[in-house]
Parts: C-alpha cells; sequence; structure tokens
C-alpha cells in the first residue's frame, strides 16, 4: 500500500431546501390559510478520526466530495427532509488546512475528535412562517441557504512516541525491524526507505511504545534536499528523538551535528526534544575497540547498539521507555490543566 501523506480535496456542502408558498384547501374550509413547510437543512461535511487508518490514500482517486441538498417543503407544513452529513475519515495526527489561505481549521489528534470542514445551508422558511394577524394571506417564501464550498488540504505527521533520526544507511530500518514486528525495507543502499515506517515495542509488563522509521535525513533536507523536507514533519509530533550515527561513519561527531542543525533549522520545537544518541552498527568494530568520540552534551544519554548482533538492544530500550513514560506523564497533567482551564473559561449556561 502506498503511503499518501498529503491530499489536497474540495469539499461542497448541501444547498438547504426551498420553502414553499402554499394555501389550505379543505372541503369545507375553501380559506384555510397558508400552510407552506420550511425546506430541509443541507449536509454538511466533517472530517473524523479513524484510528484504522495509516495513511491518506482514499483521496488521491477521489478528490471531490459532496453533501446531497435539502429536500424542498411542502404544503400542510410538511418541513422537507434534511440530508445526512459526509463524514472524511482520516488517520490520527492529520492537520486540515484551507488550501487557499493556508489558514489551520484543525487537527485531528485523538479518537473521537470531528472537525466540521464545510457547513450545510439552512432550510428556507414557507410562507406558514410569514403570517401574522395584519398579515394573514402572505405568498412569500425564502430559498435555501447555499452550502459552503472549499478547497482543503490534508497534511498527516504520524504520531509516534519515539522517532529515529539519521542519515541514509545509519540502520535505521534495520534497528525497527529487531525490536518490533515491522518489515520496513532493508537493503545495503541509500534511502532504502522511501515512506515512514511505524513499529510497536513490546517490552515485559505489558509496557510498549511506538517508534517511527524516518527516511534518511541528508545535509540541506530543511531546504528540500534529498527526503529530508518531505518526512521531517513526521518526527514533529514525536515525543522523543533517537539520533543514529553509524560507528563506520566517517566522523561521527560531525554527523551527530549535522543531524542536530537541520532538525533545529527545520523547527526549534522539534529541535528542543528530549533526544538520545545510539551509535549504530558496533558489530564492524574490531575486536576491543571502544565506541568512537561523538559528543553530545544535550543528549539524555548515548548508547552503543548492533541491531544484527542484538549488543545493546535491551539497554536502549529501557532508556526510551523511561524517556517515554516520563513525556507520558507530563503530558496528561499539561492535558488536565488545559482542561481546568476551558472549564473556568466557559461562559455560564443562561
Amino acid at each position: 500500500m502506498s503511503f499518501i501523506d498529503r491530499a489536497v480535496i474540495k469539499v461542497s456542502a448541501g444547498t438547504g431546501g426551498s420553502g414553499v408558498c402554499s394555501f389550505a384547501r379543505f372541503k369545507f374550509k375553501p380559506k384555510g390559510g397558508p400552510d407552506g413547510g420550511d425546506g430541509g437543512r443541507g449536509g454538511s461535511i466533517f472530517v473524523i478520526a479513524d484510528s484504522n487508518l495509516a495513511t491518506l490514500l482514499d483521496y488521491r482517486y477521489k478528490n471531490r466530495w459532496e453533501a446531497e441538498r435539502g429536500v424542498h417543503g411542502k404544503g400542510k407544513k410538511m418541513t422537507g427532509r434534511s440530508s445526512a452529513d459526509v463524514s472524511l475519515p482520516v488517520p490520527l495526527g492529520t492537520v486540515v488546512k484551507d488550501a487557499k489561505s493556508g489558514e489551520v481549521l484543525g487537527e485531528i489528534l485523538r479518537v473521537g475528535d470531528t472537525l466540521r470542514v464545510a457547513r450545510g445551508g439552512r432550510g428556507g422558511r414557507g410562507n406558514a412562517q410569514f403570517a401574522t394577524p395584519t398579515h394573514q394571506a402572505p405568498r412569500e417564501w425564502e430559498p435555501g441557504e447555499e452550502g459552503e464550498e472549499r478547497e482543503i488540504e490534508l497534511v498527516l505527521k504520524l504520531i509516534a512516541d519515539v522517532g529515529l533520526v539519521g542519515e541514509p544507511n545509519a540502520g535505521k530500518s534495520t534497528l525497527l525491524s529487531v525490536v518490533s514486528a515491522a518489515r520496513p525495507k532493508v537493503a545495503d543502499y541509500p534511502f532504502t526507505t522511501l515512506e515512514p515506517n511505524l513499529g510497536v515495542v513490546g517490552l515485559s509488563g505489558s509496557r510498549s511504545f511506538v517508534v517511527a522509521d524516518i527516511p534518511g535525513i541528508i545535509e540541506g533536507a530543511h531546504e528540500g534536499k534529498g527526503l529530508g523536507l518531505q518526512f521531517l514533519r513526521h518526527v514533529e509530533r514525536t515525543r522523543i528523538l533517537a539520533f543514529l550515527v553509524p560507528m563506520d561513519a566517517d566522523d561521527p561527531r560531525e554527523t551527530y551535528h549535522l543531524l542536530r542543525r537541520e532538525v533545529e533549522q527545520y523547527s526549534e520545537v522539534l529541535a528542543g526534544k528530549q533526544h538520545i544518541v545510539v551509535l549504530t552498527k558496533s558489530d564492524l568494530q574490531p575486536d576491543g575497540a571502544g565506541p568512537p568520540e561523538c559528543e553530545a552534551p544535550d543528549a539524555v544519554g548515548v548508547h552503543t547498539v548492533s541491531s544484527v548482533a542484538g549488543h545493546g538492544l535491551d539497554d536502549l530500550m529501557e532508556a526510551l521507555w523511561s524517556l517515554v513514560e516520563r513525556e507520558r506523564q507530563e503530558a496528561e497533567v499539561d492535558d488536565g490543566d488545559d482542561s481546568t482551564r476551558a472549564a473556568l473559561q466557559a461562559p455560564a449556561d443562561p
């Protein structure tokens, strides 16, 4: 299945049904008065969360979505039927923007999140609504209100606990395949990974966290070189960053600082996240040789591993779990504070 993380679609909400001008006519009541009913509401279009989806593939082949208009009103004060709303399911982590202005309309982050992107038109009033004691036979009626139309951009940013960041062939895919059930493509050439991969790491005691393997970052990635700019956004929502530096690199220290610079120039917020340095491919080191020098004063820790030989993986996973668990607890506290503030700021019911 292709990994599609961006789509531009057109959405058109339904127009409201028109009201009707009608007068009651009964056998023994020839002047029954106005009885024109109102039109029904047009269908709205919503973007909703679907935890079973992983890409925006559904919107690659269909880029126009329309809701039906409301049914017109009828005599005998019969209101027209309102049309059903249209729901567009998207993966968790989807940002919804107005394609023309670039304005962010909302984000779909949790199961149950719903965002209206086009409002259905209100139904028009029938002539029965215009009757007054001094205007007993009105012939006025209203057409239905037009439904909203707009072009929206859907951008998927993967939600993961740990994002693996490294140059091509740094060992990201191999590490992910060893510590999780994910099966990313692994080969001995650069840019083997062309799309992000997610894997769930399971530890003892029913502990688990999600790891994202991000395609290789090269110098100039924040400017669009290589695949970096296309996929750097997928590490924006990760809690922890893991910078993978292969021990067979010409200068591991410079490789680490290059990755840090690219992430910082892409997003200062992203660069401020806690990170850990992982020196990979330790099996390539001569027997008895220590790890290469890699100064990383801002990192939480430096770990040496070999995904092929399995060296150091348990310690690395436990270290990542500790960081992830700490971040999760802080996020829960922040969410609670936001809920409390929202409740305090909410206007009282009249």
